[in-house]
């Protein structure tokens, strides 16, 4: 029966689980601007944070969690337990009422047994072996005063062992306060492991039977005595072999009502009830946004010592006195849990409270950013204590020192420029930028003069954010760059790049310098002997490489 029952049970729990993990897809949490997940006493809160108005965004509504597990459960007392009998179940209600703390309402349903494998005798004032069974039904016990009797004062000669046990059928309904221990990560964005403890008040209900007769109706005193003398009262050493014994002499019909005080006890019809307080542990795995499997240990403590149906010490002989603690049981399960609720997100102990402030704090996409407090009074971004040029004509794009671009260093900005790439032989320019170009046959003269400096109005060359690449706008102020060179083959220049102070950014603006170099070298032909590198971290625009004159 106990197989056929357990067998029914985890059809039942895989049937789900498989069921269920097919239908499921984790989407990895919410959008902090989603108002659709907002209740509606909360939309004031949201709708100010979204205008900036306010800090915090609204708790979002989350699912309800429901779950059922099965499990083994133990009963710790006075009698030796029968550990991890099955099947026993449990069923569960629970809501997160924030990113750390739950409230879970649990039903258990469970069945405990116990079996001693050491021989009594100073049970008398057990009423489970003697007044509770029918006169001349009863074991033969040793009174205080020394006399044998059944204890309906029928002295006889011989006192009989007994070996207790008893079948335990416990319900009991607690409200849970659980702690998840793991959600809240500073290093990654979720995980599909929780670990929660918590602890819980409740109410236990339980009736318990011993197994003192047999199917006949009569009791185990024959075989109860055969076993004692057999191993000489029994003890730790040779429990397996006595219970092996006892379970071969004894039948599995519990039929009598263990002690339980009467009503000096609350009673549930035929139920003891006793409050109860609990403490678990558990780990959950995540299968999908609205499932879960759990792994859990449940210790309940209840203030009564009869759960097991035992609360006498045992002694030789003399007068036997109360035991000095209290039963308790342990139920150690696996569960399946559901996630239950339309326009929610997934419960909030399965959230990373801190996913928002990490990902705004990386991409700002809602901060209120505050405007520069730096002065700049010609408005071209660069400001007054950085700019070299101060009077910049509105409009002009500008270097990272706040001069107006000259792409083909003509002298002329190429805001005003209406020749932006002027060859170097057609300059000088006029006031539009426009040169004019000699004629051919006096070019090679003109390639052939000294010419007396170097030229300093040399272009500066933009990278895409993150790119070491270098583009057609790069390659054209490059080329100028090139033919300023070769029309001065004495001169060099330096390559200037403006690194952060990180790592990762110094090697990207050695990679720039790198490609800018190379282009020329092996683009225009340009000796590399001719050409320097330097990083100076801070001095300028990090996207960009200034070309200075040797």
């Amino acid at each position: 029966m106990f197989s056929k029952k357990f067998n029914l049970l985890f059809m039942a729990f895989a049937l789900m689980g498989t069921a269920a993990i097919a239908q499921q897809k984790d989407d990895g949490g919410y959008s902090i601007y989603d108002s659709s997940v907002i209740r509606a006493k909360s939309l004031p809160q949201q709708t100010e944070f979204m205008a900036n108005n306010y800090d915090y965004p609204a708790k979002p509504r989350n699912m309800w969690e429901v779950g059922a597990s099965i499990g083994a459960f133990t009963i710790s007392g006075d009698v030796s337990p029968e550990w991890f009998t099955m099947p026993n179940f449990s069923v569960h209600v629970r809501k997160a009422l924030g990113y750390v703390f739950s409230l879970r309402l649990q039903y258990l349903n469970a069945t405990g047994k116990g079996l001693s494998y050491t021989a009594a005798q100073n049970y008398y004032k057990n009423p489970a072996w003697t007044t509770s069974l029918p006169v001349g039904q009863r074991y033969m016990t040793i009174g205080p005063d020394g006399t044998i009797n059944d204890q309906a004062g029928n002295t006889q000669g011989n006192v009989d062992f007994v070996f207790y046990n008893y079948k335990a059928k416990v319900q009991d309904l607690s409200l849970q306060g659980l702690v998840t221990l793991n959600n809240i990560r500073f290093h990654k964005n979720k995980t599909a492991l929780q670990i929660y403890a918590g602890g819980g008040i409740g109410g236990t209900l339980y009736q318990t039977k011993i197994n003192a007769l047999n199917s006949n109706g009569n009791t185990y005193a024959s075989a109860f005595n055969t076993i004692a003398s057999k191993y000489n009262y029994g003890g730790w050493d040779s429990r397996k072999d006595v219970k092996k014994d006892l379970k071969a002499a004894m039948d599995d019909d519990y039929e009598t009502d263990a002690e339980n005080q009467g009503r000096r006890r609350k009673h549930l019809g035929n139920n003891t009830f006793r409050p109860s307080g609990s403490i678990l542990f558990g780990v959950a795995f995540k299968l999908g946004k609205r499932i879960n499997i759990a792994l859990e240990d449940r210790h309940t403590f209840i203030k009564d010592d009869l759960i097991d149906g035992q609360r006498w010490q045992e002694h030789p002989t003399g007068d036997a006195s109360l035991t000095r603690d209290y039963d308790s049981y342990n139920y150690a399960s696996l569960g399946l849990n559901f996630n239950i609720g339309g326009k929610s997100v997934e419960p909030l102990y399965w959230l990373n409270p801190l996913n928002y402030a990490y990902s705004e704090l990386n991409n700002p996409k809602h901060m209120k950013l505050p405007k520069p407090v730096l002065d700049d009074a010609d408005g071209d971004g660069v400001t007054d204590q950085f700019d070299r040029e101060p009077n910049t004509p509105a409009g002009c794009p500008v270097d990272t020192h706040g001069v107006s671009l000259d792409t083909d260093g003509d002298g002329v900005p190429d805001c005003k420029d209406k020749q932006l790439i002027t060859p170097t032989e057609c300059q000088p320019v006029d006031a539009d930028g426009v040169g004019k170009c000699p004629p051919p046959a006096c070019c090679d003269s003109l390639r052939a003069a000294p010419v007396s400096a170097c030229p300093t109005d040399y272009p500066s060359v933009n990278f895409r954010n993150g790119s070491a690449s270098i583009s057609s706008d790069a390659k054209a102020m490059l080329s100028t760059v090139a033919a300023k060179l070769k029309a001065n083959p004495n001169c060099s220049i330096t390559l200037n790049a403006y690194p952060e102070a990180s790592k990762a950014s110094q090697a990207l603006a050695q990679r720039r310098l790198d490609a800018a170099k190379a282009y020329l070298v092996d683009k225009e032909g340009i000796s590399t002997d001719r050409i320097t590198t330097n990083s100076e971290i801070g001095g300028g625009d990090k996207n960009t490489v200034d070309i200075s004159s040797n």
